[in-house]
């Protein structure tokens, strides 16, 4: 066996020692949280104003964390630097909020310093230490124990598993309360407007749809040629087919005309009601851009009309138009 061999091995032994550590120390806080977490839980839902998450070093770096995951699952919230807090951040929490703590020893003097004033001003506090025992436990409202029983460093000093564990701890609260408010995928997209979920669960058709004169249409009585000049001239490989009153009748796309030319040849004398395709799938202006994007998929097609409830043409959708806002 190589030294190169050798070297990979042992890579990959502490990679997965770590791994199998971290993943113990979390399953290990499903067994230990019970009455506290439920009333840690009880006194965030119950908060009038915003929860206040603070933290030093790699706590810090957590804590930050979970206030951005509160934040964007309904439980309004933000962080506070333990430090910057005696510097004047402290005018940032009121006694409507609920402050969270986190040090893992629970003997962090940077958060310790600012925890009388957070009582002086009735804040309620929850801790996240990794003892019970321990001054910030002691003077906290609620303590969540997120002891591990070692660290995933070889050293047993980098905080690894106890971080890992304190970050599940908080996606646990952050869970639960979004569960007992009702938070919905439309309350996550809404929080998320820049993201993907958002533009999914946001946009609609009328956001996006092509409308007025650039929408291409004939009458049933256009001929062939002139239906052709329209789909060239509007762009999106189609021409729909309204009634005199503007009603939906038909679609004449770029592939039927291929279609058509190679079956007869010669299309001159054809008159657009004899060749389009009747009573064609559409969409209405309301619906979620994505589920436009699922019936052209379904329907393996490019363009759909959009119609009104009367059945009205009032737009045009093409794939593209779907990629350029990027709902797909």
């Amino acid at each position: 066996m190589n030294q190169h061999t050798t070297q990979a091995e042992g890579i990959l032994s502490l990679a997965k020692e770590v791994l199998k550590i971290e993943s113990a120390a979390v399953s290990a806080l499903s067994d230990r949280i019970g009455d506290d977490f439920v009333r840690a839980v009880q006194a965030l839902l119950a908060c009038r104003g915003r929860v206040v998450v603070t933290g030093i070093g790699k706590s810090g770096h957590i804590a930050r964390k979970i206030a951005a995951t509160m934040a964007s699952t309904g439980t309004p919230a933000f962080f506070v630097h333990a430090a910057e807090a005696s510097h004047g951040d402290l005018g940032m929490i009121t006694r409507e909020d609920v402050v969270i703590g986190i040090s893992y020893s629970g003997s962090t003097s940077e958060v310790l310093a600012i925890i009388p004033a957070i009582k002086r001003e009735g804040a309620f506090l929850i801790t996240l230490t990794g003892n019970p025992d321990s001054p910030m436990a002691r003077e906290a409202d609620i303590n969540l124990n997120v002891h591990v029983a070692r660290e995933a460093c070889p050293l047993n000093l980098a905080p690894t598993a106890s971080t890992t564990a304190t970050l599940a701890m908080g996606d646990a609260l952050a869970i639960a309360c979004l569960d007992a408010k009702g938070f919905t995928k439309e309350d996550f997209a809404r929080s998320h407007p820049g993201g993907a979920l958002g533009r999914r669960l946001l946009l609609r058709v009328q956001d996006i749809m092509r409308r007025g004169d650039d929408v291409p249409r004939v009458s049933p009585d256009t001929q062939i040629l002139a239906a052709v000049q329209e789909i060239s001239r509007k762009g999106i490989g189609m021409t729909t087919v309204t009634d005199k009153d503007g009603k939906l009748l038909g679609i004449f796309t770029e592939g039927d005309l291929r279609r058509l030319i190679e079956r007869v040849g010669d299309i001159r004398p054809i008159v657009i009601r004899d060749v389009m395709t009747p009573h064609p799938k559409a969409i209405y202006p309301e619906a979620l851009a994505a589920e436009a994007a699922s019936l052209l998929e379904r329907a393996q097609c490019n363009q759909l009309p959009v119609v009104d409830h009367d059945g009205h043409l009032i737009g045009a959708l093409h794939f593209h138009d779907l990629m350029t806002a990027k709902v797909i």
